[in-house]
């Protein structure tokens, strides 16, 4: 029991910070949003909504890699997101109005979660004075990422936007199936191999 108490710490120490770069919660204020939050943990390769499914969940990584994305019949499996740790993942619409989920979330690697109910976290807002401020920085910074990433992808060259990727997350040609980054990066697989050839001459 203490081993999984000194765990449990260390995973919400980890959130904490993670948090932190969305807003100035307190210690204080993340003690009183614990009960509201639930540690969950999934194999690699574990699909954690499907299409048509309700979203129940807002997570954040604490451990692991997870995508987002959704099937298409023209370019096979379109990547929307890759969470790493730190960072939040979910069916926004799903979660957020209550319908089925035209996204796919999946599993990378083992993946540790925190997460919040939908129902659970609605209390928080009500009780919590620092959640809802939280929770509307969060979702801010969301739509903020989104909007930004469009922009990259139609303002950049196929090879900037690759070699843009490849100099700030480097460890993700590790992390990450060729074909799934290549996706996410809305790069041909050919050009993606190509590219991470002369790449990797370089270096």
């Amino acid at each position: 029991m203490g081993d999984k108490n000194i765990v449990a710490r260390d995973v919400f120490e980890h959130l904490l910070v993670s948090l932190q770069r969305f807003s100035t919660i307190s210690r204080e204020g993340m003690e009183q949003l614990i009960p509201y939050l639930e540690i969950r943990q999934f194999e690699k390769k574990k699909k954690l909504v499907n299409l048509g499914e309700m979203e129940d969940y807002m997570n954040v990584v604490v451990k692991g890699l997870a995508r987002k994305y959704v099937p298409s019949s023209i370019r096979g499996e379109v990547t929307l997101q890759l969470a790493t740790e730190g960072h939040f993942i979910q069916s926004e619409i799903s979660f957020h109005h209550r319908v089925p989920s035209d996204v796919i979330i999946q599993t990378l690697e083992p993946t540790v979660l925190v997460s919040i109910r939908h129902d659970r976290m609605n209390e928080a807002l009500d009780k919590i004075p620092e959640a809802e401020e939280l929770g509307r920085v969060i979702i801010m910074q969301m739509f903020i990422k989104k909007d930004a990433r469009y922009f990259d992808q139609l303002n950049t060259s196929t090879r900037d936007r690759f070699l843009q990727y490849m100099n700030n997350h480097p460890h993700m040609l590790q992390r990450v199936p060729q074909k799934i980054l290549a996706s996410y990066l809305n790069i041909k697989p050919e050009t993606f191999s190509r590219l991470k050839h002369l790449l990797l001459q370089k270096k």
